[in-house]
């Protein structure tokens, strides 16, 4: 009697479960595939032992930075991460590109999604205007997103003192950097 009952409180506990099956390429507010917030540098190459992990030493206007870029099998740039301390193998993932349509949001938001995408899905924070691109904020998932000025009419295009509201971009406006800033 009492293994009965025991099989029954498993099998009832496993069907309460989700059914839905882990999706190592979803970004979350925390996490994007594997990657959590809390990693540090020194272990990315155990995270992506599936991936190539390269480390990215360039200088821009007399300043290093210690990028990492995440390959896949084909050599194909998937993500570019940015510690939030350079050249520290103990600091923290700062912010990531997605360079790679596999890592989407819950709600399909990816690299090749449209303003539309966005505005159907979430709640934009912000909007900021800079000199070739329209910024977007999405600080509920912590992601930030460029689309082209091409896609303005109007003084705001080539006036970044402009503000931009949400009607002025098209919803078929397409991303064009696709970035999750963490600090």
């Amino acid at each position: 009697m009492n293994r009965i009952l025991l099989l029954l409180i498993i099998v009832s506990l496993c069907s309460c479960q989700n059914d839905e099956k882990d999706d190592g390429n979803l970004i979350t507010a925390d996490k994007i595939g594997p990657l959590t917030k809390t990693a540090k540098v020194f272990q990315l190459d155990s995270i992506f032992s599936a991936d190539s992990v390269a480390r990215k030493k360039t200088d821009y206007l007399y300043k290093q930075s210690s990028q990492i870029v995440v390959y896949n099998n084909n050599g194909n740039e998937k993500l570019i991460l940015n510690p939030h301390i350079e050249f520290d193998s103990t600091s923290e993932i700062g912010n990531i590109q997605v360079k790679d349509s596999v890592y989407h949001t819950k709600k399909g938001l990816n690299i090749n999604s449209t303003f539309k995408d966005i505005t159907t899905n979430y709640k934009i924070s912000r909007i900021e205007n800079t000199l070739n691109a329209i910024v977007i904020f999405i600080d509920e998932i912590n992601i930030y997103v460029t689309i082209d000025k091409a896609f303005i009419d109007g003084e705001a295009k080539y006036n970044t003192d402009i503000a931009i509201e949400p009607t002025q971009i098209p919803d078929n406006a397409k991303i064009k950097h696709f970035w999750i800033g963490w600090k």
